[in-house]
C-alpha cells in the first residue's frame, strides 16, 4: 500500500465496516510506521482496489491489523491470498506467533482463519462495542511448533 492507495482503501473500508471504519487518517498513521513495524499491501482488479491487508510486527509476535476484500471479489480466494502474503511477511520479519481479533458473528472470516491454521485463544467482551465480542486467534509460524 502506498499513499496513492489510501483514498480508495478508505472508501472500501467505509463500505465494508460501516459501523466502525478506519479513517483515511488512521491509514496514514499506519503507513507512517512502514517498514519499521508495519506492512500493508493492496490488491487491484480491473475496477481498482478490491482488497487490502495490514500487519503490525515486533518479533517474536505480530498482529493482523486489518484484512478486507470488496464484495465483488469475495468467495474467490482473495482473502486467503492476502492472509498468506501477510503470514509470509510476518515470518520474514522473524515473528513466530501471529494474533488477530475477529467479530464472533463473522463466520466467513472465522472459517478463513481457522482453515489457515489459526486457533482460538480467548474472547474479548464487548471489543467492538454494542455488545459484540471478539475472538482472539493465534497462529504459530516459522520454526516454532504448535
Amino acid at each position: 500500500m502506498r499513499w496513492w492507495d489510501v483514498e480508495a482503501v478508505a472508501v472500501l473500508e467505509h463500505e465494508l465496516f460501516a459501523d466502525d471504519p478506519w479513517s483515511a487518517e488512521q491509514f496514514w498513521g499506519e503507513l507512517a510506521h512502514v517498514p519499521e513495524t508495519r506492512w500493508y499491501a493492496v490488491h487491484e482488479d480491473d475496477s481498482g482496489v478490491d482488497g487490502y491487508v495490514g500487519l503490525f510486527a515486533v518479533p517474536p509476535e505480530a498482529d493482523v491489523q486489518t484484512i478486507a476484500v470488496a464484495p465483488r471479489s469475495q468467495g474467490r480466494g482473495l482473502g486467503r491470498e492476502l492472509l498468506d502474503a501477510l503470514v509470509v511477511e510476518a515470518e520474514r520479519r522473524g515473528c513466530t506467533q501471529l494474533f488477530l481479533e475477529v467479530r464472533v458473528d463473522n463466520a466467513p472470516a472465522i472459517g478463513l482463519y481457522e482453515r489457515a491454521g489459526f486457533e482460538r485463544q480467548g474472547r474479548r467482551t464487548n471489543y467492538y462495542g454494542n455488545g459484540i465480542d471478539a475472538l482472539v486467534l493465534r497462529r504459530r509460524i516459522g520454526g516454532e511448533s504448535s
